[in-house]
């Protein structure tokens, strides 16, 4: 069985999942209540940057091959295709 990181690290319930278990092994080593909440908010700023990288990728991949598709069924039978426009 293949894990799909894209899924997981995009997943609320798997950084809740991270959150709840980083917060219970700090309390079990007795960290101080404001360093466990500066770790769950690093913890929680980071979950929110990973999950934009991904998912943005994931909207510009399918872009691009939407944008493929659409150029490559213009093209008349025989004809090569045009170079796509440079932004």
């Amino acid at each position: 069985m293949r894990i799909n990181w894209k899924q997981k690290l995009t997943s609320r319930k798997f950084w809740a999942a991270v959150i709840g278990f980083i917060t219970e092994i700090l309390v079990l080593f007795n960290v101080s209540d404001l360093t466990i909440s500066h770790v769950v908010g690093l913890i929680t700023a980071a979950s929110i940057l990973v999950a934009y990288i991904i998912g943005e990728g994931m909207v510009d991949a399918a872009r691009v091959k939407s944008e493929a598709l659409i150029h490559s069924s213009s093209l008349v039978p025989g004809q090569s295709p045009a170079p796509p426009p440079k932004d």
